[in-house]
Formats: C-alpha cells, structure tokens, sequence
C-alpha cells in the first residue's frame, strides 16, 4: 500500500511537470504582436507611421513608433531591446557602426530615400551654372563622396576611375570643368547656405527638415542602394515572424502607394524599380 501511494504521487507529480513545460513551450513559441519601431524624427518616422504601421495593424500587430533626434541611440536601443526595429540608416552608417560598438545588425528591407540633391537661389537650371560658381559640399566623408558623384553626373567634374566611388574626395577630381570652388561645410548647416552661395549639395533628410520641396533641386543624385536607409533589426531576430511581416509590408503596393501621394521625391530601392519592369 505505501509504494502505490508512492508511486500515484510520483506519477501525479510527472504530469505536474509536462503540464509546464507544455505551457512554457506554448509560451516561446507564440508568435510576437506588440512591436516597437524606432526612427529619427522627420520623413522616416512619418514612413513608420503612415506606410508601415497600419500595415502591420492589419496583420494584427500593436505597433508603438519610438522617435530619435540623434543616429546613436537608435542602435543601441536597438540591441538592448528598447526596439525591435528601427529605420534610419544606410548600409555604410549600419556596419560601421555595428563594428565600432560590437553589436550584431541585419537589414531586412531597403525603403524609398530622400536623395540628395543640388540647391540654387542664383541659378534656375544646372545650364547657367557659371565658372568658378562656389558649391557648398558636406564635410564629412560620406555624404562628401555623394556630392561628388552628383557632379560627376552633371557633367561639371571627372573623377579618378580607379577610386572607390564610395569614398572619392576632392583629391580624385581629375578634371573641373566649371573650375567649381568648394566650400565644405557641416551637413545640418547646408540648407542655410543655399542663400549665401551659388550652390549647395543639401542631404535629402536635411532638406526636409528644413522645409525645402526635393523637386527644387536642379538635380538630385541616383542614389546608390548602399546610402538608402533600411529597416534593421538585430540578427537574432531576422528570420522571425515579426520581421518576415514588416518585409512584406514594405514590399506591399500599398506601401508604395503611400510613398508615391506623401513622399515625393524620394528615390525609389533597385528591388522596388524592377518590379515595374
């Protein structure tokens, strides 16, 4: 009688623990419906929020958009879970960053991106740029091998064929056509200095900031999908539902929709221009 009241106790106590290890099994693998999506205040919280966002909702997602005034925070709350996502970077800022502060980021999707573009108060078409016209350019490094590019493009430089397009500078200008002068100058303060030069290459998310309309740019860049933003998220989390469903939210007509009626201007991702061929 006291081994089978030993042996129902034990039996009862092995149900008790498939019981929660069914529960705790049940309970990771239940799929996430409350994200949170960081973005820098500005166009990219506003595609969050209009284009992404409902989509999402419809897929029955709670979705709570975080804003950033800086491009430092949103990867590290990215990587301490503060975010599940974010979107505000390219793929250059993205890796460089993720190797200087030893975290481990993915993309998930490239999305539409405000190019830059070249600003005049003095001039109407790119025809009447004069010579020796000075051009206010970004001092840093990135956005300054951007600007280059532009110009290379217009005609008015030739750059070095052998530098890497990526990182050129004014030092692989091989021919100035225009004998342009160069005025390097902080990024945030180009949109000002449209009214004191002859020209000025103005960052798209820059200009929109300062109320400037892209399509008054006497020329904006073809984009290189390397410096349009992407939606990020950390590598642990890439092949999960979550992120599965915020890729095909992006990739949805819908989306682009949205992107054409409210985001004028921005260029359009290689993925998204061939699938209207």
């Amino acid at each position: 009688m006291k081994k089978r009241s030993i042996f129902l106790v034990l039996l009862l106590s092995f149900g008790l623990l498939v019981a929660c290890s069914g529960e705790k099994t049940t309970s990771n693998t239940q799929e996430k419906k409350e994200i949170t999506i960081g973005a820098t205040s500005g166009p990219y919280s506003d595609m969050v929020n209009k284009a992404i966002k409902p989509i999402l909702e419809k897929k029955g997602y709670k979705v709570k958009v975080v804003e950033f005034s800086d491009y430092i925070q949103p990867n590290l709350a990215l990587a301490n879970g503060d975010l599940d996502a974010n979107l505000f970077q390219h793929k250059i800022y993205m890796e460089t960053f993720a190797k200087e502060h030893n975290l481990d980021l993915s993309e998930v999707i490239i999305v539409p991106t405000a190019p830059m573009g070249i600003y005049s108060k003095k001039f109407k078409s790119l025809d009447e740029v004069k010579e020796g016209s000075q051009i206010a350019i970004p001092n840093d490094p990135t956005n300054e091998a951007r600007a280059f590019l532009i110009l290379q493009d217009a005609g008015f430089i030739k750059l070095d064929p052998s530098a890497n397009p990526l990182t050129v500078s004014e030092k692989d200008i091989k021919e100035n056509v225009k004998n342009l002068q160069f005025k390097p100058i902080e990024a945030g303060q180009l949109p000002r200095a449209v009214e004191s030069v002859d020209l000025a290459a103005v960052p798209g998310n820059y200009a929109l900031a300062a109320k400037m309309n892209l399509l008054d740019a006497l020329v904006l860049e073809k984009m290189p999908d390397q410096y349009r933003n992407r939606v990020v998220v950390n590598t642990k989390d890439l092949n999960k539902p979550f992120v599965k469903d915020i890729k095909e939210a992006v990739e949805s007509e819908e989306f682009e929709k949205v992107i054409d009626e409210q985001f004028k201007g921005f260029g359009k991702p290689e993925w998204m221009l061939k699938r209207k061929q």
